[in-house]
């Protein structure tokens, strides 16, 4: 059986992790096929296509895409698409620059409780893609204020805390209708982590499914067996895919590679309806 995680992270947005080092990760977790899915870049899809022949993995190219539905945020994961489409383009474009103004003023106010600067944070963002609260939370746990990532997140920036900003995300229906102009295939990133957020209303997911979602993140670490079974049973009405994946992050996460996977069928499927083709050793 073919092993296939279709949703990690790299250094180009929130992973520890180079490109080249996902693709080493994969090849040592026994995967067949990653999916390299950063948050509104794909700057490292070139540097992980690189690394398909050494590695004998395969490479799904993707993105996983900020969006926001009246307050509350939602992640869609676009697979395939063409990475120069001028819309997906601009609505990343202004997603990574209001991330980057709210970080600033969650900074600011952070800094007035915890020891960390808006130098600190930079050390841990990338170059350029988009400055996030897992920056924040390195800073936080390089100045010793935590021990981790998820402590960081727990009591300090978690949207429900004082510190927390909003920043402009697309609207979800939209995002779905500009990754199919894209040429993308858009599936929904676990759509019911309670844990996390709030999550959006069963008529919403129905409304993205209407405007051309392809499938819904179903076996995910952030999922309970009930809320996956849920999703299942809300694909199947609806008639469309689910996957699994392990939403990895390298040591910014305890997700490891290949925790939850998705069948070569499904992955296939995304291929047909994708603009690109997956690269394959």
């Amino acid at each position: 059986m073919m092993l296939i995680d279709p949703h990690t992270h790299s250094n180009e947005s929130d992973g520890t992790d180079t490109p080249a080092q996902l693709m080493q990760g994969a090849a040592r977790a026994g995967l067949a096929m990653v999916g390299l899915t950063d948050h509104d870049v794909t700057f490292g899809w070139e540097e992980a296509g690189a690394a398909v022949p050494e590695t004998g993995v395969a490479l799904l190219r993707g993105m996983e895409m900020s969006c926001a539905w009246e307050g509350i945020t939602v992640h869609m994961l676009s697979y395939l698409h063409d990475p120069a489409d001028p819309d997906l383009l601009a609505a990343a474009r202004k997603t990574i620059d209001s991330r980057e103004n709210r970080a600033r003023i969650m900074v600011e106010r952070i800094s007035q409780d915890f020891p960390i600067t808006w130098d600190d944070v930079l050390r841990y963002a990338p170059e350029d893609g988009a400055i996030g609260r897992p920056h924040i939370a390195d800073a936080l746990v390089a100045a010793g204020s935590f021990e981790n990532r998820n402590q960081a997140f727990e009591y300090v920036l978690h949207p429900r805390g004082p510190y927390y900003y909003f920043h402009w995300a697309q609207d979800p229906v939209v995002a779905v209708q500009q990754i199919r102009a894209a040429g993308g295939v858009p599936v929904i990133a676990h759509p019911l982590a309670r844990q996390r957020q709030r999550v959006l209303p069963m008529s919403v997911l129905a409304d993205l499914v209407d405007a051309g979602l392809a499938g819904f993140e179903t076996n995910h670490p952030d999922h309970t067996e009930a809320d996956a079974q849920i999703l299942r049973d809300l694909a199947a009405k609806h008639g469309i895919f689910i996957t699994g994946s392990s939403d990895y992050h390298g040591t910014g996460k305890p997700n490891r590679l290949a925790q939850n996977t998705t069948p070569l069928e499904v992955i296939e499927e995304i291929e047909r309806q994708g603009k690109l083709d997956i690269i394959r050793p």
